[in-house]
């Protein structure tokens, strides 16, 4: 099993039972807008899931995660001002209850090892996103 597999594996199994019929509240980090804004609306079609916030950099995500203390962020790597990895260490200091699922274009074992250190709860590639990004949300959340 690559490194990818054994993350999102190990780290987001099926527990959604025990957040009962409560909406996953989500935060979205990404600087690319159009990117961040068709998350959201692929989001918004799911019942289960509402999305809480957006946030364009690592700054804004840690503002956002005070402000509405989201169950899952979903968080680039790559950003300006102050990066996923660095911005998902500060969140899971601050807000251990919050998970941080990485979302990014890249599949290098190097990030991968990278998010796991920093916290993240599980990573999914941008090409992921269609089949598994919403059961990656609820496995989060119900960590």
């Amino acid at each position: 099993m690559d490194l990818l597999a054994s993350f999102v594996g190990v780290h987001l199994g099926i527990r959604y039972a025990r957040m009962g019929s409560d909406r996953v509240r989500v935060v979205i980090v990404d600087d690319q807008r159009l990117f961040a804004e068709a998350l959201e609306a692929i989001l918004s079609t799911d019942g289960r899931i509402t999305v809480v916030g957006r946030a364009e950099d690592g700054h804004g995500a840690l503002a956002l995660a005070r402000e509405h203390a989201p169950d899952v962020i979903l968080m680039d790597i790559a950003m300006p001002v102050m990066d996923g990895i660095e911005a998902t260490r500060a969140i899971r200091d601050e807000l251990p209850g919050t998970r941080v699922i990485v979302l990014t274009g890249s599949a290098a074992n190097h990030d991968i090892s990278r998010a796991r250190s920093a916290g993240a709860a599980g990573y999914v590639t941008k090409d992921q996103i269609a089949g598994d990004l919403v059961r990656a949300i609820l496995d989060a959340a119900a960590a």
